[in-house]
């Protein structure tokens, strides 16, 4: 089958009606990034926030329309609101409005989030985040899901780290593609007994994905709602780096079974390590733990530690937080390789790499156990 081409995505698109203005969502510049790689599709369709809800019968038939294009597998099609302009300020009244209420997140005005829910056929979900990017979060995260695999539990990752994912290079999917089930809910590829979907399937190796803020979200919160997970115990999810909309949202949208912060041990991580903690606790999620990356670079030759980035700074940070500290990963030249090679070091839990995973483990699921 001949790979898509984006003139014919946009003719089909161009049969999809604005119940606004009357045109069809290309002629009213309603249609946004729109990409085509091979058979896959995304694009957004821009709309108002008091608009969405009824865009979203737009933003299905779009979807189908593109899905129905010859050479098209898979389409991600999300809504980008935007508030209107500013109407004209009321006069004032008599007597003065009382104040609105505060949400858990957010300051004056804002309304309290919307109630995470549970995804069909997962068990726990739990977040691997940082406060900022660099500090190996994703190697844990993927190695953390191999570990609980070894052990028996059915698990899933979750690569959520929109703007860099890596999971197809740490598990060794680079260059496949998931499937769509009868229903055309995505089925995640497996390796090393997880489970994974990834944003990093969707776009070639290299690709960078610039998108604005209610893009990025659309696609997160699709990418939670139309994969089938087919019954997993542990969902593991790579958080984007940072404490910006895209993690709130997600934490808003999904029901976390707690979060782990992974940072690294130079003092600076001190501040990271905090924005992490009180990003979750604002969100009401359980801190599981907090874990200390490139704790310390063991000589081969003469098995001294050379601490090259401090030591110690995110174990204490922890203790400060009330945060449990589940310990540290040291810098060690064959985490990167193997990481390179997409066999993730938790495959062998007799190595000391595969040990310390294997411990982490087993911490984040008794903290879990009902």
């Amino acid at each position: 089958m001949a790979p898509a081409d984006i003139h014919t995505v946009r003719e089909a698109l161009g049969k999809i009606k604005d119940p606004q203005s009357g045109k069809d969502i290309i002629s009213a510049g309603l249609v946004q990034g729109l990409t085509v790689k091979d058979d896959r599709v995304g694009f957004a369709i821009q709309t108002s926030r008091e608009q969405a809800q009824s865009m979203e019968d737009v933003r299905a038939l779009a979807e189908q329309a593109a899905r129905e294009v010859e050479g098209v597998n898979a389409v991600t099609a999300v809504l980008t609101a935007h508030s209107q302009e500013s109407a004209p300020a009321p006069a004032p009244k008599s007597t003065p409005e009382p104040a609105p209420k505060r949400g858990k997140i957010g300051g004056h005005g804002v309304p309290p989030p919307p109630t995470p829910k549970a995804l069909p056929g997962v068990g726990a979900v739990i977040a691997v985040a940082s406060g900022k990017g660099g500090v190996g979060k994703s190697t844990i995260a993927a190695n953390l899901a191999v570990a609980m695999a070894q052990k028996g539990k059915r698990v899933g990752l979750m690569d959520a780290d929109i703007y860099g994912p890596s999971a197809p290079i740490l598990l060794g999917l680079q260059g496949k593609k998931p499937s769509l089930d009868k229903d055309q809910r995505i089925i995640p590829l497996e390796a090393h007994g997880v489970k994974t979907m990834s944003m990093g399937f969707m776009v070639d190796d290299g690709q960078a994905i610039i998108w604005r803020g209610p893009m990025i979200i659309g696609a997160l919160q699709q990418m939670f709602g139309d994969t089938e997970w087919g019954g997993i115990d542990v969902l593991i999810v790579d958080m984007p780096p940072g404490t910006g909309d895209a993690q709130l949202t997600l934490v808003q949208t999904v029901n976390l079974a707690g979060a782990v912060i992974a940072a690294t041990p130079q003092e600076v991580a001190l501040a990271d390590v905090r924005r992490g903690v009180h990003m979750f606790n604002k969100a009401n999620v359980p801190i599981l733990g907090v874990i200390e990356n490139m704790a310390g670079f063991i000589h081969p030759a003469t098995g001294e530690r050379i601490d090259i980035f401090g030591a110690g700074g995110a174990k204490r940070t922890a203790e400060e937080l009330g945060a449990p500290y589940l310990g540290e990963i040291p810098l060690d030249p064959a985490l990167r390789a193997a990481s390179d090679d997409g066999k993730p070091p938790a495959l062998d839990p007799t190595t000391p790499l595969g040990k310390i995973f294997a411990d982490l483990a087993d911490k984040l699921l008794a903290n879990i156990a009902p």
